[in-house]
């Protein structure tokens, strides 16, 4: 089957996400900041962010348990776009091409809720998506099969063959493969328009 429609990730994949630029400007010291990130301010404590807990939610029993870093704790969401350093290089044109031949494009990401308003705003290429499926908008995230069946849905329920779904996660394209998307694992532009190609969407 040949895909027909793109499916986007969007943090590190359309967008250039990377906790560690907001917090080396609030922890300067390496080890300390690398310490936060991978002992406080957890990928895994984030997903719950993504889950649709709120910020103000998540934030309270780290704070209780860390209060000597309420300060940073609250930054994760009171300084959230400090996170963002634009496009990742080379995506925008992707786009721009795949939109000029008229492959519909859509996007699916694990992304808190909170933000995705002021997200938009800032990142007009995000406006151009036909719709994003939010995981913080309906409580489920990637990788479980429930919110790949919920995009479905959204996308008009097309067979799973005909998405071409790229993300940057293996365990979230392992997990559309299973389903019978077609996917791409993403590292660079150049490769992602290499696949695209090659699934003759470009």
């Amino acid at each position: 089957m040949t895909a027909r429609i793109a499916l986007f990730d969007l943090g590190r994949v359309v967008l250039d996400w990377e906790p560690a630029r907001l917090y080396s400007r609030l922890l300067p010291d390496a080890e300390e900041r690398e310490r936060f990130l991978s002992e406080i301010c957890t990928m895994a404590w984030h997903t719950r962010h993504d889950a649709g807990v709120s910020f103000a939610d998540n934030a309270l029993p780290l704070i209780a348990q860390y209060p000597q870093y309420e300060t940073e704790i609250q930054a994760w969401s009171g300084c959230w776009m400090e996170m963002f350093d634009g496009y990742i290089d080379g995506t925008p044109a992707l786009i721009n091409r795949l939109e000029e031949r008229g492959v519909p494009l859509f996007a699916l990401s694990n992304m808190p809720s909170e933000p995705w308003p002021m997200m938009q705003e800032h990142f007009p290429l995000l406006k151009r998506f036909r719709h994003t499926v939010v995981s913080g908008d309906i409580g489920l995230v990637k990788p479980d099969p429930a919110i790949f069946a919920h995009t479905l849905e959204k996308l008009g329920s097309p067979s799973p063959g005909e998405v071409f779904f790229i993300d940057d996660s293996e365990k979230n394209t392992h997990a559309a493969d299973a389903l019978g998307f077609r996917t791409h694992l993403f590292r660079t532009a150049e490769g992602l328009e290499t696949a695209l190609e090659a699934e003759g969407l470009l």
